[in-house]
């Protein structure tokens, strides 16, 4: 990736396990587009101090040249409310996986 990703978190404590399962997973984007300027992901658990109906979101922003501006958007159903938070990293990042994929083969189109 041209630029480093920036990772925020919002009501999430930070922890070396999520720093790396993000970073890796942020890597792998550029199997999928190997131009991409730009990568921001914001992991929130809003309202941590209520213990029901708060679930984890995860976005994922990525910009690509000439303009292109993608974002996966994952949170917790309310049927998932127990899963991990990996599990809604990985959401998000097979979401903007798809996105760069349909991207590209629009681009090789033009």
């Amino acid at each position: 990736m041209q630029l480093p990703v920036e990772i925020s978190y919002r009501g999430v404590e930070k922890s070396d396990q999520l720093e790396i399962l993000i970073r890796e997973k942020a890597a792998r984007l550029d199997r999928f587009c190997d131009h991409i300027s730009r990568c921001d992901i914001v992991v929130e658990h809003p309202n941590h101090s209520q213990h029901s109906g708060n679930p984890y979101r995860v976005r994922i922003d990525v910009t690509v040249p000439p303009g292109h501006e993608l974002v996966a958007n994952e949170k917790q159903g309310a049927h998932e409310m127990h899963e991990p938070l990996s599990k809604v990293i990985n959401d998000a990042f097979k979401t903007m996986e798809r996105q760069l994929k349909e991207l590209v083969e629009r681009q090789r189109h033009k």
